[in-house]
């Protein structure tokens, strides 16, 4: 049996796109016509997986609503005679099978993967950070995926990045064992440039296996009192392999405006209905 399990955290306070993020969730915010987090269940649902663990806080309800039914909603549309968008609301209603958990409060990544473990029921899962939004002809879960398929443990992914943003990655040492595949030697979180292992930065989709949760459990909250994910996989190292790979497509970061406004562009140029008008607009733009 194959991954079939997608853990996707949805928990944080959207910091970097205040004051916005205050009055709605970072991952309501709409890329052209459905919210970003509609775009990761789509690459979850997309990679084979067919059960979706949310992990929310308290100010999130949106997102259950989001993938909630809305009958007075519908019945106005059906009403209308607007078929179209009928279609569209009941469709984010009943495309995955999805349990919200919620973390009560906020101790970090790595506490609120381990929220999860007896719904996870000791299989191997994705783990989700929704501000990545990747455009790929082979979604990026599943190129983790068959790589996992091919030389199990659990595999990160990974990106070439510029010099002067390694500090805002957990970085990689690792060594080539296949094509755009590497085997985990060791972990450095937000390194200074000249201490970097490499250029490969973990960006947010993971494919882990169980033995994650007692990785957790063996490792100290860190800075803040947070548990990091990313000292587990490190705790993890001597007793599993870990490969990463480097994945093909392109990465925006939508938890930032920039990013946001970037994969809103791209997204809208490849939309049938909009993109022709899209790109005519782009054309005209004055200098």
């Amino acid at each position: 049996m194959g991954i079939r399990k997608g853990v996707i955290l949805c928990a944080g306070y959207g910091t970097r796109l205040l004051p916005a993020s205050k009055a709605q969730p970072k991952e309501t915010f709409p890329l052209v016509d459905r919210p970003i987090i509609h775009y990761i269940v789509e690459e979850a649902l997309d990679s084979g997986l067919d059960q979706i663990i949310m992990v929310t806080s308290a100010a999130k309800r949106a997102l259950e609503d989001y993938f909630d039914r809305a009958p007075a909603l519908e019945k106005a549309l059906e009403e209308k005679g607007d078929v179209k968008r009928l279609r569209a609301v009941v469709h984010a209603a009943e495309m995955a099978d999805i349990v919200f958990l919620r973390q009560k409060e906020q101790k970090g990544i790595g506490h609120a993967v381990s929220l999860t473990e007896q719904i996870v029921c000791n299989e191997p899962f994705v783990l989700f950070f929704p501000d990545d939004i990747i455009l790929a002809q082979t979604p990026l879960t599943r190129q983790l995926i068959d790589v996992h398929e091919r030389y199990g443990g659990s595999v990160l992914a990974v990106q070439r990045v510029p010099e002067g943003e390694v500090e805002s990655y957990g970085v990689i040492d690792g060594e080539p064992v296949g094509e755009r595949v590497y085997r985990v030697r060791g972990l450095v979180e937000k390194p200074k440039p000249g201490d970097a292992p490499s250029d490969l930065g973990i960006v947010g989709r993971y494919v882990l296996t169980p033995h994650i949760f007692d990785a957790l459990r063996a490792t100290s909250p860190g800075v803040g009192g947070e548990l990091q994910i990313t000292d587990a996989i490190a705790n993890m190292l001597a007793r599993q392999p870990v490969f990463a790979c480097e994945f093909e497509g392109r990465r925006f970061d939508t938890g930032r405006p920039l990013g946001l406004l970037r994969a809103s562009i791209e997204i809208g140029l490849l939309h049938p209905e909009i993109g022709p008008q899209l790109r005519q607009y782009l054309r005209d733009l004055k200098p």
